[in-house]
């Protein structure tokens, strides 16, 4: 293991405790974390589930994978909100002063974050499988579904730090946030798009939410990949894939430069 390497990994770790500490020490914060994707569960499942075509419990098993993805794209609007709020109120500033690598307190966010969805997915699961939602696919099928959900939270998660980085205040972050809800509502998350208009359906299913939520569906064992869909939807896993290496590719850099230039 290389020099850098090495201080990357113990950096990072120190960081990771300190942002784990954090979450500690503000249980509202992990109260609201956990309880939200099962009260969505529960609005949509029910509440969609008698608007549409199909049945309330297979409706509700269409969902779960849908919701588990919208859920991680959420990633986007809590790293903004986070790095703007320690940003904004100098934390960002005093971390910089320490002599850590420049990556590690944008990595030990982006994996405190990830740790806290890993935990947050054991009720929601619990939860669907009391609403009828099964896994029907095979165990490594399974296994594989989450780690690609947690892997494009790692990667939504990136794009938050770095626009929050980017605002440097809290109620920018707040409203830019807010705007993200429309992603899933853009994507086959909630509903089929089959049925959406020519060009809504190809908007759809370039939304790297449609890709994830199709791979998961087909991984579990919940609903087969849609045909005569665009690439990534009808290639899920490996457009999934590729969604995440893209943008992890793109904003972990963009993340780290940010934070080492401070306000310059």
């Amino acid at each position: 293991m290389s020099t850098v390497t090495h201080d990357l990994a113990h950096d990072g770790t120190a960081m990771l405790g300190q942002q784990l500490q954090r979450l500690r020490n503000n249980p509202g914060l992990l109260i609201l974390t956990q309880t939200m994707p099962v009260t969505m569960l529960l609005f949509f499942g029910y509440v969609f589930g008698s608007a549409l075509a199909m049945p309330g419990e297979e409706y509700r098993a269409f969902l779960v994978p849908g919701l588990l993805v919208a859920t991680a794209a959420n990633g986007l609007m809590t790293g903004m909100f986070q790095a703007a709020q320690d940003t904004h109120r100098g934390v960002t500033d005093r971390l910089r002063t320490l002599p850590v690598s420049r990556a590690a307190v944008p990595l030990g966010q982006a994996v405190a974050d990830l740790l806290v969805t890993a935990a947050g997915l054991v009720p929601f699961l619990l939860v669907g499988l009391a609403v009828g939602w099964r896994m029907e696919g095979s165990a490594p099928g399974a296994a594989g579904a989450v780690g690609l959900l947690l892997l494009f939270r790692f990667a939504t998660t990136w794009i938050g730090v770095f626009l929050g980085l980017l605002t440097r205040n809290e109620e920018a972050a707040g409203q830019l946030g807010g705007a993200t809800f429309i992603l899933p509502l853009l994507s086959n998350a909630y509903i089929p798009t089959e049925g959406l208009p020519g060009w809504l359906r190809t908007v759809a299913e370039w939304n790297p939410i449609s890709a994830v939520t199709t791979a998961l569906r087909d991984l579990f064992g919940n609903a087969p990949v849609p045909e005569g869909a665009a690439w990534p939807v009808a290639h899920p896993v490996a457009g999934s894939l590729a969604w995440c290496a893209v943008l992890l590719a793109v904003f972990v850099p963009l993340a780290v430069r940010r934070y080492a230039r401070g306000e310059g």
